[in-house]
């Protein structure tokens, strides 16, 4: 079965700045990577409910359903967690409520505004695929590559072919 994920650029307009969290030495994939808010689905639940409570899971910040906004669509032929694919509803989020923090230390080792235009190189791929082009582009839907075989230990990303 496809997973489904949900994740979320807080975006803040006004000062030119999104929210990311940069994936701790603990964390199953991405160690040291910057991501976006992101989680899987429990069986059942809306998409945008995914979104919402990872949301707050993450970084105490509490948005609502309504003040969602499709930003873009991932989908990959396989993930760590997906051996049979994933896709990734990405939302982007003007409104908020609440000072974002560091809920999950295990998983994250920092969240912190990065402004728009000094975004990290250093991101998951998906992620920051996603983000810039929400950014540059608006809504859309980035269709991972195929890769041949999922990665080698040791390795966060598959290779591609």
């Amino acid at each position: 079965m496809t997973m489904l994920a949900a994740a979320v650029v807080v975006h803040d307009r006004a000062a030119g700045r999104v929210l990311l969290l940069e994936r701790g030495p603990a964390a199953k994939f991405g160690q040291g990577l910057w991501d976006l808010p992101t989680g899987k689905s429990e069986p059942g639940e809306p998409v945008t409910r995914t979104a919402v409570r990872e949301l707050g899971e993450e970084t105490g910040l509490t948005v609502a359903p309504e003040d969602l906004s499709l930003a873009h669509v991932v989908h990959g032929p396989w993930g760590v967690e997906a051996p049979n694919g994933y896709l990734v509803v990405v939302f982007e989020a003007h409104r908020w409520r609440g000072e974002p923090c560091n809920r999950e230390p295990d998983k994250h080792a920092a969240v912190r505004w990065v402004p728009t235009d000094a975004l990290p190189e250093a991101m998951v791929p998906s992620s920051g695929a996603a983000l810039r082009r929400c950014l540059a582009e608006g809504p859309g839907v980035w269709l991972a590559g195929r890769w041949s075989q999922p990665p080698a230990a040791g390795q966060d990303t598959p290779r591609p072919r």
